[in-house]
C-alpha cells in the first residue's frame, strides 16, 4: 500500500494505493471544516444523505458487480430519517462496497475512490 499526499486549498490531504487503485482520505477534507464537528460527525452527516447515498450506490451498481442492491434498496429508503445514522464501515459491509473503506488505527480514516 503506498501513500502520498496533495495539498488543495492549503489542506492536506492522503491519498493511499491499495490493489493498484488510489482512494483520498475524505477524513483529511473534513477536518479542514470550520467549526466544532469532528471529522466523523461530518462523513456520517454526509453519508446519511439520501443525495449521496443515491451518488456512492448508482457508482457501485455501476462498477462492482457484487454489490449488494437489496441491502442499498433498505438503506436508501432510510436515508434522511433523524433515526438513520449509518457509518461508512456499515455501508461497505451491508452493501459490498468498494468506493468507500474505511481503515482504522494510527494512519486510519474515510477513503474514497479517486475518480
Amino acid at each position: 500500500m503506498n501513500n502520498n499526499k496533495i495539498i488543495v486549498n492549503n489542506i492536506q490531504i492522503s491519498i493511499v494505493q491499495t490493489n493498484a487503485t488510489d482512494y483520498i482520505c475524505i477524513s483529511d477534507i473534513a477536518k479542514a471544516k470550520e467549526g466544532n464537528s469532528s471529522s466523523k460527525d461530518i462523513i456520517k452527516n454526509w453519508i446519511r444523505n439520501r443525495k449521496t447515498l443515491e451518488f456512492i450506490g448508482t457508482w457501485e451498481i455501476l462498477y462492482n458487480a457484487n454489490f449488494n442492491r437489496v441491502e442499498f434498496d433498505s438503506i436508501k429508503a432510510n436515508a434522511g430519517l433523524h433515526t438513520f445514522t449509518p457509518n461508512p464501515s456499515e455501508w461497505c459491509e451491508k452493501t459490498n462496497a468498494i468506493g468507500i473503506y474505511s481503515k482504522r488505527g494510527k494512519y486510519g480514516g474515510t477513503y474514497a475512490l479517486k475518480i
